[in-house]
């Protein structure tokens, strides 16, 4: 299988699980519905995990264009390859997202609330202040960057293959500490795929797709995970 596919496969999953238990726990007369935050905090974790399994042993699972940048910043992923893989993410993320909407088409007609709607494929900040939501991103990728590469020097975790599971707890443990202000996309893919695809699929009362944020959830994991791969490799060595 081509890295790219892989990139593409496993991104898809990842969005896949992890916009599917937003919609679990927001549209109308879903069994899950008002499960509350440690429910999607949990999804969203295990969605990772499961996307890293899924692509790890062909493309080494990225599923996110902040830890591809980071990668190439660093020196451990070849610059030439980095648009193939980014454009594999965006193009998974639509797609797990289109895969979301078709699960759960019962339920959009009986949903009144266009916002939820929108939350289920993109991140809504709490408090619409874009400099301070820009900040919360930026910190988030930046755990999440530092975290990888700290897991990933650790030779017990990747010999023995719970790496992936290692780094889905690391995104739990980001959603519940700093994902409640801005809904934690810590992925430009993971907010830009699945915004596209909400702009685009036949949703009643959908509303918009809310483009003037849409900037945040992408410059804010950019800078982030760019951070968190040179505070790295500061502190520890490459």
């Amino acid at each position: 299988m081509s890295p790219w596919v892989a990139e593409l496969v496993g991104t898809m999953f990842l969005i896949l699980l992890g916009d599917g238990v937003v919609a679990a726990v927001a549209l109308n007369k879903s069994k899950a519905q008002n499960a509350g935050w440690m429910v999607v905090t949990t999804g969203w974790a295990l969605a990772v995990a499961m996307g890293a399994y899924t692509a790890g042993r062909v493309s080494g699972a990225h599923l996110n264009p902040a830890v591809t940048l980071g990668l190439a910043a660093i020196g451990r992923f070849p610059w030439r390859a980095v648009p193939g893989y980014l454009a594999a993410q965006l193009a998974g993320a639509f797609l797990g997202a289109v895969a979301v909407w078709l699960a759960y088409l019962a339920h959009w007609p009986a949903t009144d609330d266009p916002t939820a709607k929108l939350g289920v494929f993109s991140t809504i900040p709490a408090i619409r202040r874009r400099s301070l939501n820009l900040l919360t991103e930026i910190i988030g990728t930046f755990v999440l960057m530092f975290g990888i590469l700290a897991i990933l020097a650790n030779a017990a975790p990747v010999q023995s293959d719970i790496a992936p599971l290692l780094v889905g707890f690391l995104v739990w443990a980001i959603g519940l500490s700093l994902g409640a202000p801005t809904g934690y996309a810590i992925n430009p893919a993971r907010d830009l795929g699945p915004r596209l695809a909400h702009a685009l699929l036949p949703i009643a009362g959908k509303g918009g797709s809310d483009w003037s944020y849409s900037w945040v959830p992408i410059v804010g994991p950019v800078i982030g995970g760019l951070l968190g791969a040179l505070a790295y490799v500061r502190v520890f060595g490459a």
